[in-house]
């Protein structure tokens, strides 16, 4: 009597050996179902995986422009295996522009960025020093590297001074002052500022930072350029140190005004002894803003820092007439929203090179 029986099937033990026969012809498929299944799924899911992965390929011109993903360790590779998402990525090289673009990559994309970047301007013939049509005077900053924030021991210390160390690969120019009322005066037409019985040597204040970036764009347009701006926040504190690596370049009372000696306010600029640069004034009198965004400082080395790519306030450094010692230190850092104005709150432009 028949074990099993079914339409098209095999019937009783003659037709298990037949099945276990053919299990065997067909190369173990039926047997060793459980090994090969499991190879198989592996297989499906590293499949499945790489099918989910984005390339990047970044077509620089110039072609030997140096290329960084900033948001993430890793050095960038052409066609670089990433996950999906967003990613910030930078194209530098001396003597142009750098150019900064996010880019946001689909599950499975091969994207192919292309970054043309402009060449600077040639400015080299300015020399060390040079003074502009409204007396503005400028000295060069070498490029070069520094250790960034201050160490933990430092007196006065702010948690958001991490140490790191960062590169400026681009010479520039800073001025060797803060902004006078004078020269806003030469070139905005009007005076803000709080101390005005000061006289036209003293630094204006009460200016925002969108004053700033106007101040910069109309001195431009003057002067028939591009390359008046306010320092990267690197910058300012690279040519505040001026090579030193305490908390100020010099002793703060032979270099700077605050409030154990100001007298209630702001003084002509360049009456204390400069830096090593010739740099006045970078201690005290006002707070000077700077480019970026205020953010965490990053965790390791960095080259040309421009701060996050946004916020909701900006840097400002050295302090002012009214603050104590502490806050007068090469790394203190300061922050405002882009449009307050106060009465310790100046600047001083950059020059690219």
């Amino acid at each position: 009597m028949p074990v099993n029986s079914g339409a098209g099937g095999q019937t009783g033990l003659q037709g298990e050996l037949r099945a276990a026969a053919a299990g065997k012809e067909d190369g173990g498929r039926f047997n060793d179902s459980g090994e090969n299944w499991g190879k198989a799924a592996e297989e499906a899911q590293e499949t499945s995986k790489n099918t989910l992965k984005s390339r990047i390929y970044v077509n620089a011109m110039p072609p030997d422009g140096q290329i960084r993903i900033l948001n993430i360790v890793a050095p960038y590779r052409r066609g670089m295996v990433l996950n999906p998402g967003s990613y910030f990525v930078e194209v530098s090289k001396e003597g142009y522009e750098t150019e900064k673009r996010w880019v946001i990559l689909a599950p499975g994309e091969d994207r192919q960025l292309f970054i043309r970047l402009e060449k600077y301007p040639e400015w080299e013939d300015s020399g060390p020093v040079f003074t502009n049509t409204v007396g503005m005077t400028f000295v060069r900053i070498p490029a070069g590297s520094f250790v960034m924030g201050s160490p933990e021991t430092e007196p006065g210390r702010d948690s958001d001074e991490t140490q790191h160390r960062v590169t400026l690969t681009r010479a520039f120019y800073l001025q060797v002052t803060e902004v006078t009322q004078g020269q806003w005066r030469a070139v905005m037409g009007n005076s803000p500022s709080r101390f005005g019985g000061c006289g036209d040597g003293c630094p204006v204040e009460r200016v925002s930072w969108k004053d700033c970036q106007e101040f910069a764009r109309r001195l431009n347009g003057k002067e028939g350029t591009t390359r008046y701006r306010l320092p990267t926040e690197a910058e300012w504190e690279y040519a505040c140190r001026s090579g030193t690596a305490g908390p100020y370049y010099d002793e703060l009372d032979r270099t700077g005004w605050h409030g154990g000696n100001s007298g209630g306010g702001t003084k002509p600029v360049a009456l204390k002894a400069p830096s090593a640069w010739g740099l006045y004034d970078m201690h005290g009198n006002v707070w000077e803003w700077c480019l970026d965004w205020y953010g965490n400082y990053p965790a390791g080395s960095v080259t040309d820092p421009e701060g996050p790519p946004a916020g909701s306030s900006h840097v400002c450094r050295g302090s002012s007439w009214s603050d104590r010692p502490r806050f007068c230190r090469s790394a203190n850092r300061g922050r405002n929203g882009p449009s307050h104005r106060g009465d310790g709150l100046g600047f001083r432009l950059a020059a690219s090179f």
